[in-house]
């Protein structure tokens, strides 16, 4: 069994190379999910490439966002030169890339968590399509992955340890909708990490716990999984060093039939390195939530009085050149590094080098005493520049003319009542999967307009269902529908003109701008879809927690929440997208359907946007405003970084 590494930096790198990674994962400056991160240049990359293989170390370099039309040259001529270095793997997202990939290079493709395979349907889809790992969803229990084990000869991968997504698969919207930083481009904001309010629960609601997944290696060996992954590329390279010897040492363990899998040392150096809490994710629990903060603390001590001059703590979690900070609920109030020390009455007393009022604290291990040790060997180590030259290849592609349209307008609804408002308007009905959709269909029938199935955003076993035509949200789904007529939701992330699958119709990315639309359409034939109108979904969650209702940010918007019959937690937007302004725009570079979602909206306002669009009434905008509270076309005008 592999056990994977991260590395936002050099230091990083040194770091999961010293501690006994067999694979780094790491990214350069363009295309990989952590941007923010230090990163390598492509002659960093040349240089840890070289040490790797002389240690018998894999490197699997992340080209993990959605790709734009117009940079499509650009990640072109990054993946020759990561060929002509011997990369291991590239990590992809984009399924666009992979049809490049397999078109033009022998680059093996790792599948990202961030493709959204999540079933056995999927992992076939990807062992087609020429894939030789997939990363699997964090959000899946060790029985899903027997499933998909039995269904698959194809290497699999899962994470062990570090932070969870909230949004399933990291498939979110949250961070552009807010700020348009795009997770899907490596700049997530994280307003997973922020306090919100929803009916009496207040905190951080939406913040998970680090997995901590050592008691699920046994049965990760047993069920044949290949590669577990630390999470952690904008991690430090001391959280870097002790997760990679851990996670080695536990590997070591089971595959010997040795118990305990982690010491007690082992585990208080874990807590102290990076802690927001520890849980063991999907694979074994259901508490995977942690509300109380968000941000990591480092291992608690205990609640400690200070007496106006020191404080008392139990002599047995301390020494010298250790470090603590102290919170008094939820502040942090400051910390110090441990010089003397002064034992009484089986304590250790220390004297904070601030001041402090009488009270009492929360006290936490930031800092061991072993990670200056560990920090010199780190810098200590040097890695010799190396060069290489390249092959150069540049990528070309056929421009087409898209003509002018006129577009149909498709409506996403999930009642009869709905149905029926909309229906004088429709060319289209996209219907939610409920026991109403045989009086849908029959009612669309009548009306001579087609009646599309909306498949569940996510299904760990796919449903079965003989409707002709259906709208798709994975490639999981359209493995076992291939043979129907598909329409692909926007949460397939059409981003760029080289996507695969083939569907009859696909709904654009609600990231893409327009700029981004029209230079799509000067490259890609097949038939699109632009939303128009409703409230995105931001988030879909596997949360056993979070209720139904409003949930308010601390800038008061509100964001619709609700449960699926499946048990999902859906986070929508807090405005409703509007794009009446533009249609004629769209239509000009040949968009031929516009979707309009009025999903769990009321027949009224159903009725009053259908008409809206059919009309191009322009005055209705402020009718539409005011019963919606608020509209935007945020992403259409302006994009994401």
């Amino acid at each position: 069994m592999e056990l994977l590494a991260p590395a936002g930096s050099m230091a990083a790198f040194k770091a999961a190379l010293l501690g006994g990674a067999d694979a780094i994962y790491l990214g350069g400056k363009s295309f990989g999910a952590r941007r923010q991160a230090a990163n390598f240049t492509d002659q960093e990359l040349n240089t840890v490439v070289r040490e790797a293989h002389k240690r018998g170390v894999k490197i699997y370099v992340t080209v993990n966002t959605l790709i734009k039309e117009k940079e499509i040259p650009s990640v072109f001529s990054y993946l020759n030169y990561l060929e002509s270095i011997d990369v291991d793997a590239v990590i992809l997202q984009d399924r666009g890339l992979l049809q490049l990939i397999q078109d033009t290079f022998s680059l093996p493709v790792y599948a990202s968590t961030q493709m959204n395979i999540h079933s056995p349907e999927g992992v076939v889809w990807a062992e087609k399509n020429g894939i030789k790992r997939v990363i699997l969803a964090r959000e899946l229990r060790l029985k899903e992955l027997e499933k998909i084990r039995e269904a698959t000869h194809l290497e699999l991968e899962v994470f062990i340890h570090g932070a969870l997504c909230y949004s399933f698969s990291g498939q979110c919207l949250f961070s552009s909708a807010v700020g348009g930083r795009s997770g899907n481009r490596g700049l997530c904001a994280q307003p997973c990490r922020k306090r919100y309010t929803l009916g009496r629960d207040k905190g951080y609601l939406l913040s998970t716990a680090d997995l901590f997944g050592i008691e699920a290696i046994p049965d990760l060996l047993q069920l044949g999984v290949d590669g577990l992954k630390i999470e952690g590329r904008m991690r430090s390279p001391l959280y870097v060093y002790l997760t990679s010897k851990i996670y080695s040492n536990a590997i070591q363990r089971a595959e010997a039939g040795r118990l305990p899998l982690i010491t007690p040392r082992e585990k208080e150096l874990l807590e102290v390195v990076f802690n927001r809490g520890f849980s063991r994710g999907y694979l074994t629990d259901r508490d995977i939530m942690h509300r109380d903060y968000a941000s990591s603390r480092g291992r608690l001590l205990g609640t400690i009085q200070f007496d106006g001059k020191t404080l008392a703590i139990n002599a047995d979690s301390l020494s010298s050149n250790d470090g603590i900070t102290l919170y008094r609920q939820d502040e942090k109030v400051g910390g110090f590094g441990i010089q003397k020390v002064e034992r009484e009455q089986g304590f250790m007393i220390l004297r904070p080098p601030f001041k402090l009022p009488k009270g009492g604290y929360q006290v936490y291990k930031t800092k061991d005493r072993e990670f200056d040790s560990i920090k010199k060997q780190i810098t200590g180590m040097a890695l010799p520049p190396v060069s290489r030259k390249t092959k150069i290849r540049r990528f070309s592609s056929k421009s087409i003319h898209r003509y002018p349209t006129r577009g149909e307008l498709s409506f996403y609804v999930s009642s009869l009542k709905s149905l029926e408002a909309v229906t004088p308007y429709a060319d289209r009905v996209y219907f939610d999967w409920n026991s109403q959709f045989p009086d849908a269909y029959a009612m669309c029938d009548e009306a001579g307009i087609e009646c599309v199935l909306i498949h569940p955003r996510l299904s760990f076993d796919v449903s079965f269902t003989d409707a002709e035509s259906l709208m798709v949200c994975s490639v999981d789904q359209f493995e076992a529908y291939s043979s129907r007529k598909l329409y692909g939701h926007y949460a397939m992330n059409f981003f760029n003109s080289l996507t695969i699958p083939s569907l009859f119709q696909y709904t654009l990315s609600v990231e893409l701008s327009k700029d981004d639309i029209e230079e799509i359409s000067h490259h890609y034939a097949g038939r699109m879809e632009v939303m128009v109108f409703g409230r995105i979904e931001l988030m879909v969650s596997r949360d056993p927690l979070l209720g139904e209702g409003l949930l308010i940010d601390r800038k008061r918007k509100r964001f619709p929440v609700y449960r699926d019959r499946f048990g999902f937690v859906h986070i929508l937007n807090s405005s409703d997208l509007f794009l009446l302004d533009y249609l004629d725009d769209l239509e000009n570079i040949g968009i031929n359907s516009f979707g309009i979602d009025l999903r769990r909206r009321d027949p009224v306002l159903s009725e009053l946007v259908a008409k809206a669009f059919y009309q191009r009434d322009l005055p209705q905008k402020a009718v539409i405003k005011k019963r919606c509270n608020s509209i935007t076309a945020r992403h259409y005008l302006r994009g994401v970084i």
